[in-house]
């Protein structure tokens, strides 16, 4: 059993874990606010500040790090009505593969051109709900509203994939885009800047942190939870425009099955440990008992709908993918476009450079991490691709 005490307030279930990172988990496991242990995910990896793969409870404290620059970055998955074999006798991949890319601006700095439909609706939602707790995104980026609708790039994607009855599913990756990241970012630098006036001695600068009551606090909370909605909508936009290409290639509507959308950077405030705390998830999805979850492998693996436990130790967690084990620049000296084309054989997908740092073995062994959450989700699909789409 991968189940660790790694100190009185430090549990992991990470089989695999390098000595950074698990140094930099007992960092974060050391602040004096944490209650009652941090909760170390089988896919954790060294993040900033605090470890990706990791779950931090605070009391009336919250450190903007430990939620991440890309705050509700998540997933979404819908299932279809048909097989692989019904997907693939509609017509070649390759032209839905280009179908999806076309739909969705790819990349980072890529947005829409203009608002349009479901997107406009769902940012005047969002226009509302800024307005209601006084907050103007565009003081963070001016174009933010064209954002809604775009995946972004690195470790985010698009998938079509089948499950192991052969249904197909869509599958989708990505957050709070350039908005979250620069709203996030003013916040840890207010962290920062408030722990320095108050003379606070942190063992990494990266874990500063708020204190509840104060109007910095509040108006970070305010911002994450608008921002976490707005990763949401992202993706249910997003998911959208992949059904639409996907029911045009197959020439008839999408009859949804089930539809997932779940966030893992994220803070909520929950109960835990007869404490009421803020649980701030950085790379690590909510698995209380009863929760759809979604864990996505690498490109080129498996991908996992789950179930929650509700583990009580895990503080009701549960990991959000493989996990890295090479970091992007040392995975584009360690591998090769034809190594990377190996691991996608059988896989429609755009075969460039860009996608070496995201080839499978700079991931942790997706198998292994599944392995090591056996006591905290249970496994109801195992998901293989058909078709990746990702952004340079």
């Amino acid at each position: 059993m991968a189940r660790e005490q790694l100190s009185p307030t430090l549990i992991s279930w990470a089989s695999v874990l390098d000595p950074q990172t698990r140094e930099q988990a007992l960092r974060t496991a050391r602040m004096p606010f944490i209650h009652p242990h941090v909760a170390l995910m089988p896919d954790a990896h060294l993040g900033k500040g605090a470890t990706v793969g990791s779950v931090i409870p605070t009391v009336e404290a919250i450190i903007p790090a430990a939620v991440g620059v890309d705050i509700g970055c998540g997933m979404i998955a819908v299932r279809t009505q048909w097989t692989e074999e019904q997907l693939r006798a509609a017509g070649p991949l390759a032209p839905l593969r280009v179908a999806i890319e076309r739909s969705i601006p790819l990349s980072a700095g890529n947005y829409n051109q203009k608002l349009t439909g479901s997107a406009a609706e769902r940012v005047a939602t969002l226009e509302a709900q800024a307005a209601e707790i006084g907050f103007d995104p565009s003081s963070y980026a001016n174009r933010w509203r064209l954002q809604l609708g775009s995946l972004g790039s690195g470790n985010h994607f698009i998938e079509v994939t089948v499950d192991e009855e052969s249904r197909v599913w869509l599958f989708l990756h990505s957050g709070s885009r350039g908005i979250g990241n620069l709203l996030a970012q003013h916040h840890i630098r207010v962290a920062v800047e408030r722990c320095r006036k108050e003379r606070v001695d942190l063992e990494d600068r990266d874990l500063a942190y708020l204190e509840e009551g104060t109007d910095e606090f509040w108006a970070y909370i305010r911002q994450l939870r608008w921002a976490q909605d707005f990763a949401l909508l992202n993706r249910e936009e997003m998911m959208d425009r992949v059904v639409a290409a996907v029911a045009r290639h197959m020439g008839e509507d999408v009859q949804e099955a089930e539809r997932v959308n779940c966030h893992h950077n994220f803070t909520e405030q929950e109960e835990h440990f007869g404490r009421t705390v803020w649980l701030s998830r950085k790379g690590a999805i909510k698995a209380d008992v009863g929760d759809a979850g979604l864990i996505p492998g690498s490109m080129g693996t498996a991908s996992y709908v789950v179930t929650g436990k509700g583990d009580p130790d895990s503080l009701s967690s549960s990991p959000h993918g493989a996990g890295r084990s090479h970091s992007r620049t040392a995975a584009r000296k360690l591998f090769t476009r034809e190594q990377l084309r190996e691991a996608m054989r059988g896989i429609e997908y755009r075969d460039t450079d860009a996608f070496i740092d995201e080839i499978p073995a700079a991931y942790k062994d997706i198998d292994q991490v599944m392995a090591d959450s056996a006591d905290l989700v249970e496994v109801r699909h195992t998901l293989r691709q058909v078709v990746n789409v990702k952004g340079d």
